[in-house]
């Protein structure tokens, strides 16, 4: 070996002596440093509240405080379209005329800031909000009688192949491990293609949506959950409600995040 290999042999030897030297000689302060460091990248790393921002999440990804200020829906309404009613009088509208589900559950109203979570997640792509819907509806919602499966509304290929994600489809997934209730998700299926509903009046959205899904299996006398993100004149609900009844259905609950105050 030649003289300057020997040396940086050497130089290599003695620095990790030294390094040794230093860790052993303040094992009892690294070890507070230690600590000190892993409180604070545990900080970090905890989640911080997608409302505020300044806030530590504590449930469903939000804090106490933005937690308690959500629009709930929390005033009497109607068990079968969750409008506004006497608390368990069926709504004029369901009663003159009743839509083909059977009851909906809803979590909030159609309301700042949830509308703006659910336009960030559908078309922003933030998935991981999916997690934070189903926990919500999971808790907050109850099944009156025993779910057979789970169907979300489907989206149509090309709407699905814009979008890349099925928003519904997401939150059924988790619920239905939560629940533990077989998700079906390929059930059903859009077959029509049908323009925006925002901004048409009931009548008008109901014509669209004529024909528009198709079951490709039974449902006989089972229970059926539709999921879907929000729920506003319920003409694409009862649209699928109809097909899954002429497929045996026997029930259609359904479970919406958030539902628009009026028609």
């Amino acid at each position: 070996m030649c003289c300057a290999q020997s040396l940086k042999v050497n130089e290599v030897i003695r620095n990790r002596r030294l390094s040794l030297v230093r860790i052993i000689s303040c094992q009892t302060e690294g070890c507070h440093l230690i600590d000190d460091w892993l409180k604070i990248t545990q900080s970090l790393w905890q989640p911080w509240c997608l409302l505020c921002e300044q806030h530590q999440a504590e449930a469903h990804g939000v804090c106490s405080g933005c937690l308690a200020d959500l629009p709930w829906l929390t005033a009497a309404h109607c068990p079968c379209c969750a409008l506004p009613a006497a608390a368990g009088q069926l709504c004029g509208q369901c009663l003159q005329n009743p839509p083909a589900f059977d009851a909906t559950q809803a979590v909030f109203r159609y309301d700042y800031p949830v509308a703006a979570l659910l336009h960030a997640y559908k078309y922003q792509a933030r998935l991981a909000l999916a997690h934070n819907f189903a926990s919500l509806m999971a808790e907050k919602l109850q099944l009156q009688t025993p779910v057979d499966c789970i169907i979300p509304m489907p989206l149509h290929r090309d709407r699905l192949r814009m979008r890349g994600f099925n928003q519904a489809a997401e939150i059924a997934r988790l619920l239905a491990r939560t629940l533990s209730v077989p998700v079906a998700l390929q059930d059903c299926e859009r077959v029509l293609a049908t323009p925006p509903q925002v901004g048409l009046p009931l009548r008008q959205r109901s014509r669209n949506l004529r024909n528009a899904f198709v079951c490709k299996t039974r449902l006989d006398g089972r229970h059926v959950l539709l999921v879907d993100d929000v729920m506003t004149t319920g003409a694409s609900l009862h649209a699928l409600a109809s097909c899954v009844k002429k497929a045996g259905a026997a029930r259609v609950s359904c479970w919406v995040l958030a539902r628009t105050h009026t028609n």
